[in-house]
C-alpha cells in the first residue's frame, strides 16, 4: 500500500479561469437532457470530470484542475442538477443510467480512451465506471473517497457527524419531530418527494447546508451559503436522499469486491486527514485492497475539493499524468 501524508508546503494552485469552447444539450433517455461543455485544448488528452453530490453540479472552478494547453477538458451536469434538465428529476435517476451516460458523452466525442476525474460521489461513480468500462480508462484521480456502504451514509446522515458538530446537527434536525429522528434519512426523504413544496424546500436547504458547513476544515460561510441556495439545495438534496435510501444503487460491497477489474489502471486518491463528510478511513479502506493506488492523505484539509492541500495534490497530479502519458505517446 502506497501512502504519502502531505504535510502545507509551496502549494500548487489552480489554473487561471476558463470558458468552454463548446457546449451541448444532450438528449439520453426517458425526457433526461444533460449539459456538456468542453474546455482546453481538442488535440489535448481526453479527461472527463464526474462531480459529487450526486445532484451537486459542475462550477465554474472544476474546470481549471487541468492544464488547459494540455487537457481535452469535458465536463457535465449529471441527472436532474446544474443545467441538465428536468431539475431534481428522481425518475430513470440511477448509478446504471449514469454510467450509460457518461458512455454515451465519451461515443459522442469519439474518444477512445480518457482520464477518468472524481471527488466525493463522483469518486464513487468513477471507480464504479472503470470497473465496468475499464478498457476505455487511462488513468483514475480521485478525491475524497465515497464508498456508500450502508454506514459510510449512516456516517453523515444518523450517527457521526452529530459528535462532531453538535450545533450544525441540531439546525439540521430541527425540521424533523422527535418521533421521526431514528431514521434521519427516511423522514427527509419523505420530505423531500413529498407535494407539500414549502416542506419539501425546507428540508432541502436543511439537507444542503448541513453539507456545506462541514465540508471545509475551516468555517466558510460562503462556501457553505451556495449549497442554500434554492436551485442547489433542490436538486442536491432530492438527488442524494433518493440515491442514499437506495444505498446508491450498488451491490453490498461492490466497489471492492471489483477491484480487480481496475488494479491495473494508474490512480491517484487524495483525501484530506479531516474530512468529516467521507471520513479517511474510506479512503484507508480502499487503498487497503488495492496496493497498486497511490493514497495521499492531506494534513491540513477536509473534504472539499478548494481546500489547498487538495487543489495542490489535484493539480499535481494531472500534470504528473500529463508528463507521463506524453512521454509514454
Amino acid at each position: 500500500m502506497c501512502i504519502s501524508v502531505i504535510e502545507p508546503n509551496d502549494m500548487r494552485k489552480q489554473f487561471p479561469a476558463i470558458k468552454p469552447y463548446d457546449t451541448y444539450r444532450l438528449e439520453v433517455d426517458n425526457g433526461h437532457n444533460l449539459y456538456v461543455e468542453e474546455c482546453g485544448d481538442p488535440k489535448g488528452i481526453p479527461v472527463i470530470f464526474i462531480h459529487g453530490g450526486p445532484g451537486g453540479g459542475i462550477r465554474e472552478s472544476d474546470r481549471c484542475f487541468f492544464n488547459p494547453e494540455t487537457y481535452r477538458i469535458i465536463l457535465f451536469d449529471q441527472r436532474g442538477c446544474g443545467q441538465s434538465t428536468p431539475h431534481a428529476e428522481l425518475a430513470h435517476n440511477n448509478t446504471h443510467n449514469l454510467l450509460s451516460d457518461i458512455e454515451k458523452i465519451r461515443t459522442m466525442f469519439s474518444i477512445d480512451k480518457w482520464l477518468v476525474f472524481g471527488g466525493s460521489w463522483g469518486s464513487t461513480l468513477s471507480l464504479v465506471y472503470a470497473q465496468n468500462y475499464p478498457k476505455h480508462v487511462l488513468g483514475l484521480i480521485l478525491r475524497g473517497i465515497f464508498l456508500c456502504r450502508p454506514h459510510d451514509i449512516s456516517w453523515f446522515y444518523q450517527d457521526g457527524i452529530s459528535r462532531i458538530f453538535p450545533d450544525y446537527w441540531e439546525d439540521y434536525i430541527s425540521i424533523i419531530p422527535p418521533n421521526e429522528r431514528q431514521d434521519i434519512l427516511t423522514a427527509f426523504y419523505n420530505r423531500l418527494t413529498g407535494k407539500n413544496e414549502i416542506e419539501q424546500m425546507a428540508a432541502a436547504k436543511a439537507w444542503s447546508l448541513l453539507e456545506g458547513r462541514c465540508a471545509t476544515l475551516k468555517p466558510n460561510v460562503n462556501f457553505a451559503s451556495h449549497f442554500e441556495t434554492p436551485h442547489t439545495a433542490l436538486a442536491m438534496a432530492r438527488i442524494e436522499s433518493h440515491y442514499f435510501i437506495n444505498n446508491a444503487f450498488l451491490e453490498p460491497g461492490q466497489i471492492e469486491n471489483n477491484i480487480d477489474q481496475i488494479r491495473h489502471i494508474p490512480t491517484t486518491i487524495v483525501h484530506g486527514r479531516y474530512d468529516m463528510v467521507c471520513p479517511v478511513y474510506q479512503a484507508f479502506d480502499l487503498a487497503r485492497n488495492w496496493p497498486e493506488a497511490e493514497l495521499k492523505i492531506i494534513a491540513d484539509a477536509g473534504h472539499s475539493s478548494s481546500e489547498p492541500g487538495i487543489v495542490h495534490e489535484l493539480v499535481s497530479a494531472t500534470e504528473q499524468f500529463a508528463h507521463t502519458h506524453l512521454k509514454r505517446d
